[in-house]
């Protein structure tokens, strides 16, 4: 048997203690989440533009330091702007379908502008519970948006497309979200765009970035966070499950850390609120 000196056990301990840490804090930073985008190829995901030419697709949605870049340098700084084409709409789409999940992601606005910018100015989003990939898709959307011309945020925003359903609450105004145990009251969801709720917690052309939150539970509800805000919710969702894509539409813009946490059962909303 091999006998250890107290300097050597103390040593060996010391390492185990210290590993022992640093694994504990992997473990606490990553929480559970799973990388989606390694920032070096589509594994895992697949492109698609209105036009339907993959080579363009690849440009659209460049990949560059670890992040997508949509627009880049190969394009102008106005691109097709106002022709009524919008040709390089479109999103990249994981293969894979999710139906309780923490999804989340960064964003932020460049400079240049594309298609029907005019109409929408910095426009772009986060599709998810998508069960029809056309251009745009069938699934439930968190709208990432800036309107330059009024100053106003629009991250967050719901937009149900045809085929999609979710109830609703709104505050006296009916126009943007309040949660019902803050006095919000359930609104007819005939319109597609439900106003997330007015908060100056965001970046627009400032080169900073915006953390997104969609944390989903089946067909339960969906919560929208922006940079650690609850900025709106939905309930009653139909789809209940589907898979999820990030737009380009209207401006350059970056994405990095794209992330998942998966679920096996419902988690009560509550945990996530605070």
């Amino acid at each position: 048997m091999m006998h250890l000196s107290g300097k050597a056990l103390r040593s060996i301990l010391s390492i185990t203690i210290t590993l022992a840490v640093l694994t504990g804090c992997a473990t606490a930073d990553n929480d559970g989440f799973e990388q989606l985008f390694n920032g070096k190829d589509w594994d895992g995901w697949y492109l698609k533009i209105k036009s339907g030419d993959d080579e363009m697709a690849q440009k659209v949605f460049a990949i560059e330091d670890g992040m997508v870049h949509v627009f880049n340098d190969e394009f102008p700084d106005k691109f097709k702007l106002g022709t009524g084409e919008n040709d390089t709409h479109g999103l990249f789409y994981t293969k894979k379908k999710y139906s309780k999940y923490h999804f989340r992601f960064e964003y932020k606005w460049g400079g240049k502008i594309a298609n029907n910018f005019d109409e929408w100015q910095y426009d772009a989003g986060c599709y998810y519970h998508v069960i029809d990939d056309k251009i745009w898709p069938t699934g439930i959307e968190y709208q990432v948006r800036y309107d330059h011309t009024k100053s106003r945020n629009h991250t967050g925003d719901l937009i149900r497309p045809g085929g999609t359903s979710y109830d609703w609450y709104a505050g006296e105004d009916s126009l943007t979200y309040l949660h019902p145990d803050d006095g919000g009251i359930p609104e007819p969801v005939e319109d597609w765009m439900h106003l997330a709720a007015v908060t100056e917690n965001y970046h627009a052309l400032d080169d900073k970035w915006n953390l997104c939150e969609v944390i989903v539970m089946g067909d339960q509800y969906a919560i929208h966070k922006l940079n650690g805000e609850v900025v709106n919710m939905a309930f009653n969702l139909s789809p209940g499950e589907g898979i999820i894509g990030l737009q380009a539409e209207t401006a350059e813009i970056y994405y990095r850390n794209i992330e998942i946490k998966e679920f096996d059962e419902i988690i009560p909303s509550e945990e996530f609120l605070d």
